[in-house]
């Protein structure tokens, strides 16, 4: 696979002569993004790259949607699960979870007692 806006290197696809990747291109193209939308979000692309990396993308898309999914699926099974990376922000995030969904109890108590009350002066 040869092309002049995409070349491979590290392992990844980049936009040829720069730092971004074809998968943040692609991601935003498959979320609906236009190019000019796109090179919003990557001022340091040339339009004509935006539509190149399309375009090879389009070309290729069975094997770069191939390549995304073994590299999502390599990261996340090199992943440290936060439990176990970082324990006290782990029960953190637990406590504030719980007490999130305590106060969303205590507030469908309340509006349901509320709804009663009302109803029942009707």
């Amino acid at each position: 696979m040869h092309s002049e806006y995409i070349e491979q290197r590290h392992g990844g696809y980049y936009v040829a002569g720069t730092r971004v990747s074809l998968d943040s291109v692609v991601y935003s193209f498959n979320e609906g993004q236009s190019p000019e939308a796109i090179q919003d979000d990557f001022p340091s692309l040339k339009r004509a790259q935006i539509y190149g990396a399309i375009a090879f993308y389009l070309d290729h898309h069975a094997e770069i949607d191939k390549y995304r999914v073994d590299t999502e699926r390599e990261f996340e099974g090199n992943a440290i699960p936060l439990e176990q990376a970082n324990p006290t922000l782990w029960a953190k995030i637990q406590r504030a979870k719980a007490e999130a969904a305590q106060g969303e109890r205590r507030s469908c108590a309340t509006a349901s007692r509320l709804t009663t009350t009302s109803s029942s002066e009707s």
